[in-house]
């Protein structure tokens, strides 16, 4: 969940004074990833992760009796610094029980009986139905939905055939040709999500219920796109070293030496490793002291041209670097 560091007045407003919250400076959201990886969908490692972090904020959240109410992926940002993804935006939310917000949730991320509410409200009748913290869970069903087929499924979710049987275009979306991932995965996923999109709230299921989901028993190692999008204190540089450069040890240390002077310019390095040998082999490892001295040398560092080659430069998970656990093949 977003970290809220302060509450101050601004007493300067057009409107008169207003109350602002300071939050902690986040990166991308769900909603910018999903425009890079139109159409084709986002890796499993990714969907994991969000699915992951998300279902850990929001049992967090229920257990202390609160729902989100308005999910989606413009909500969803990646920290940086934490390696994770977080929740945003809480002005919809409500204490279990005493809902004070009569429309919540957002076109294309509401659930059924939030729906149902609105349209009460909107027409001056009472929900004999409350809605409760299940209704995160719907939403966060779509979310990663449209995360695995790389569509935005507004419509989809609003139609007719939806409403009649939405488990059978769950399957119809796994099965697509133009969906490609591993079988056994895919269907934990598909399992994952359908646990979340049953239109009786007390079917669906919990974010407890669904962390224990063997989804999430699967290791995933990220594609390049992810660790050029989620930016970590991890600088990777590819094309940087030949075979050669490794095995003369002299030429190693002068390069190793030239590459720590470049990376120095954007931000202090806390480490830096060239491993020798598979995995990684070849690979400059850079770990800054924050994630936004790594944004920035990932900036001036792309392209460049090293020794004659034009450097790639990726971010790099963190926690794996911390354990030594390098990915030779990225794809």
């Amino acid at each position: 969940v977003v970290t809220l560091y302060g509450v101050f007045t601004n007493h300067y407003s057009a409107n008169g004074p207003s109350r602002c919250l300071l939050l902690e400076l986040l990166d991308i959201s769900v909603s910018e990833l999903l425009l890079h990886s139109s159409n084709q969908g986002c890796s499993m490692w990714m969907i994991q992760h969000c699915a992951r972090d998300v279902l850990e904020a929001l049992a967090f959240l229920h257990h202390k009796g609160y729902v989100h109410a308005d999910l989606k992926p413009r909500n969803i940002l990646w920290s940086a610094e934490e390696e994770c993804f977080k929740l945003i935006d809480f002005g919809l939310s409500f204490k279990e029980g005493n809902q004070d917000v009569k429309y919540i949730q957002t076109d294309g991320y509401r659930a059924p009986e939030a729906e149902l509410q609105n349209c009460l409200a909107q027409a001056g009748l009472q929900s004999e139905t409350e809605c409760t913290s299940a209704v995160d869970l719907w939403s966060l069903g779509i979310v990663l939905l449209e995360m695995f087929s790389g569509m935005k499924l507004k419509h989809t979710v609003q139609s007719q055939e939806w409403k009649t049987n939405s488990s059978a275009i769950v399957d119809r979306i796994f099965a697509s040709e133009g969906v490609v991932n591993s079988a056994i995965p895919a269907y934990h996923l598909r399992d994952l999500i359908k646990s979340m999109l049953h239109c009786d709230q007390g079917k669906r299921a919990s974010a407890e219920k669904a962390l224990c989901s063997p989804f999430f028993s699967i290791p995933f190692a990220p594609h390049i796109e992810d660790l050029v999008m989620l930016p970590t204190p991890v600088l990777r540089l590819l094309n940087v070293l030949s075979d050669a450069s490794l095995q003369c040890e002299e030429e190693y240390e002068d390069i190793l030496e030239d590459i720590r002077e470049e990376c120095q310019k954007y931000g202090p390095v806390v480490s830096l490793l060239i491993p020798k040998e598979n995995p990684g082999k070849g690979q400059v490892f850079v770990e800054y002291a924050n994630a936004g001295d790594s944004k920035a040398a990932q900036k001036m560092l792309t392209g460049k041209i090293f020794d004659g080659k034009f450097v790639v430069a990726t971010f790099y998970p963190l926690s794996a670097y911390k354990r030594g656990y390098l990915y030779q093949n990225l794809l």
